[in-house]
């Protein structure tokens, strides 16, 4: 097999993937419809690498950088790939344009990933040549410090394609996670869903602050959560494990999600009052700062799951 990535989109998410397979010791042709796009990924990479090298997740900045090259067009990206990442915007019609492209350049045995976060692949892959080996390999960004990917198939991706992706996911560094069937959101948006909810609920009724309610995760339920899921969590809360969590708790919980509203989009107040309180605590001139801030400790996290293993 080729040792060429090509990573198709130069955004926040493409560059970041990027990183992942220079590191991982592969060739990247990175494309972007926009050429000044992957000059500026270029750039950004660079950046980042430095930082990775700083803790210790990185060994040779220049090396890594030295195996990406910036392609001038989609056939020269796809060229000899083996694997294609594709981090285009996300909306179904640009995706599904920008898949007939890939369809009439792609070799016969090319593996084409998405980093599509909620749009099933299914959406913009039906009835194209490449649509058997086409799948969703969605990351949480930055990849290179987060490493999980869910790997989701559409109806029509062959089991071989989606064997072939978590083997060369595992060889990239990443932690793969298989889902069975396409469902929209995937796992970590539904569950992401599911607690952006609620805290928006609480804070809409005058429950607790924002800060609060981000404190709680934080500062207590995240502290676990970087380690360990939502069911080892209760499986290791209760003496005989978590059919013995869901006997004692689990009854109460069910009151708790029945005591809420049915699902109703956030309302421009909350929203306005949630966006308030983030202004007041971080202003919006201070964003890229607070975002470097956040991939450091990301790093630091990173650097410290190496050094103690499982």
């Amino acid at each position: 097999m080729s040792d060429k990535v090509a990573v198709l989109g130069a955004g926040l998410v493409g560059s970041a993937w990027a990183i992942v397979f220079a590191r991982a010791g592969r060739d990247v042709s990175l494309f972007d419809g926009e050429a000044a796009q992957s000059e500026q990924a270029l750039t950004r990479v660079a950046e980042n690498m430095r930082e990775l090298v700083g803790f210790g997740l990185l060994d040779d900045a220049e090396a890594a950088l030295g195996r990406i090259s910036i392609a001038g067009s989609l056939a020269e990206a796809l060229d000899g790939a083996a694997y294609a990442q594709e981090s285009v915007f996300e909306r179904a019609d640009v995706k599904t344009e920008f898949y007939r492209e890939i369809d009439k350049v792609a070799a016969a045995d090319l593996m084409i990933g998405s980093s599509s976060s909620g749009i099933p692949a299914s959406v913009f892959t039906e009835g194209l040549d490449c649509a058997p080996r086409c799948l969703i390999a969605h990351p949480i960004n930055p990849p290179y410090v987060i490493p999980l990917v869910e790997i989701v198939p559409t109806p029509w991706t062959g089991d071989g394609a989606v064997q072939t992706c978590w083997d060369l996911m595992l060889e990239f560094g990443m932690e793969p996670v298989r889902l069975t069937r396409e469902v929209d959101g995937f796992i970590a948006n539904r569950l992401q869903a599911a607690l952006l909810w609620e805290a928006f609920r609480l804070l809409e009724a005058g429950i607790a602050t924002a800060e609060d309610i981000d404190k709680t995760i934080s500062e207590g339920l995240g502290r676990r959560w970087t380690f360990i899921g939502p069911f080892q969590t209760i499986d290791l809360n209760a003496p005989g494990g978590l059919e013995d969590y869901a006997a004692r708790l689990g009854p109460g919980f069910f009151e708790f999600v029945k005591q809420g509203e049915p699902a109703k989009p956030w309302s421009d107040a909350v929203i306005a009052k949630a966006h308030g309180e983030m202004r007041s605590a971080i202003p919006l001139k201070d964003q890229p700062t607070r975002q470097a801030w956040r991939d450091k400790r990301l790093m630091a996290l990173a650097k410290h799951f190496q050094e103690v293993g499982e």
